[in-house]
């Protein structure tokens, strides 16, 4: 699998597009709003950028659930693996494309997350333990992939109760499989970044964005129900509903994007640091320098698997 990532406005769905379309692969998207049906211009989709020399290339995740309801990191690495062994077992590479942090680390982690209810039982024969103890049991029932694990009180407690569940349970099928994976992210200097995010951000809202939110609160969805879908439909809302004029929101709206891709990026910098190994391309090569310079990193072999040169 190839992963390509980046913070919005850095033109991934193009590029993972060609790269599906020269390995003969398909898309796999880790957006957390791009699930959602009928929002469309707000999370960004550009359904135009999967169509490379005339045929559309497959993409998946995309359009799976109906708004109003709360889908969640769980339900998308389960949705990812059953994804991922379809592509595999039809001989096609998988390219998983997104800026939406944890749905990409739960791709890339090499670990099963479990849908594990609160234990109050559980929890309240550990409640009278000391930090030190509750550290030791953890380390004593499982290996740790976040040292956050053992710092925050509550992330030990609900590391312990994930612990118990699975030692509850069989789990002979829930390995994770080995993937043979190379992350590529897309990175362009601050000004840069900005001036995209600007631009794209008037671009949409030229574009049918303001009509989205408008259709989607006549179809039922409730303005609180739409501010949870990120950063546009809170502030669109704000707009449509009259709240806020639209000068104030286009000004909101544009410095929330910017911090939210300083975010992203402050994300794949402790993914960097936590081992994740990321191989950065200049944002502004052209498209097929940009797919020329991921392509020489591999070698196609007869089993359909690549190597690094």
């Amino acid at each position: 699998m190839i992963t390509l990532l980046g913070p919005t406005a850095t033109g991934k769905t193009r590029l993972s597009a060609l790269l599906a379309d020269y390995l003969d692969g398909e898309v796999i998207s880790a957006d957390s709003r791009q699930v959602y049906k009928g929002m469309d211009v707000g999370t960004g989709k550009d359904y135009d950028d999967y169509v490379v020399n005339g045929r559309s290339i497959p993409v998946h995740l995309i359009d799976i659930v109906e708004p109003g309801y709360e889908y969640n990191v769980f339900e998308f690495q389960q949705d990812f693996l059953n994804v991922f062994k379809d592509i595999t077992q039809r001989n096609k590479i998988p390219v998983l494309c997104g800026g939406t942090g944890l749905y990409l680390e739960a791709a890339l982690s090499g670990y099963r997350m479990a849908d594990v209810p609160k234990n109050a039982e559980l929890r309240k024969t550990l409640s009278g333990k000391t930090h030190d103890e509750l550290k030791e049991m953890l380390l004593s029932l499982r290996k740790i992939h976040n040292t956050t694990d053992l710092t925050e009180r509550s992330r030990m407690l609900r590391a312990i109760e994930i612990a118990f569940f699975e030692q509850s349970r069989q789990s002979d099928d829930k390995a994770f499989p080995e993937i043979n994976n190379r992350i590529f992210g897309i990175r362009f200097e601050r000004e840069i970044i900005r001036k995209r995010i600007t631009e794209r951000l008037k671009e949409r809202l030229d574009n049918g964005m303001i009509e989205e939110v408008k259709t989607l609160l006549a179809s039922g969805l409730s303005p609180e129900q739409l501010s949870f879908y990120g950063l546009e439909y809170r502030y669109l809302t704000s707009y449509v509903t009259g709240e806020i004029p639209f000068e104030d929101m286009f000004r909101l709206l544009n410095t929330a994007i910017h911090q939210f891709a300083k975010r992203q990026m402050t994300w794949f910098r402790r993914m960097e640091k936590r081992g994740f190994k990321i191989i950065w391309v200049d944002g502004t090569k052209n498209e097929q320098e940009k797919l020329n310079e991921i392509v020489r990193y591999f070698e196609r072999e007869e089993t359909g698997k690549f190597i690094a040169l």
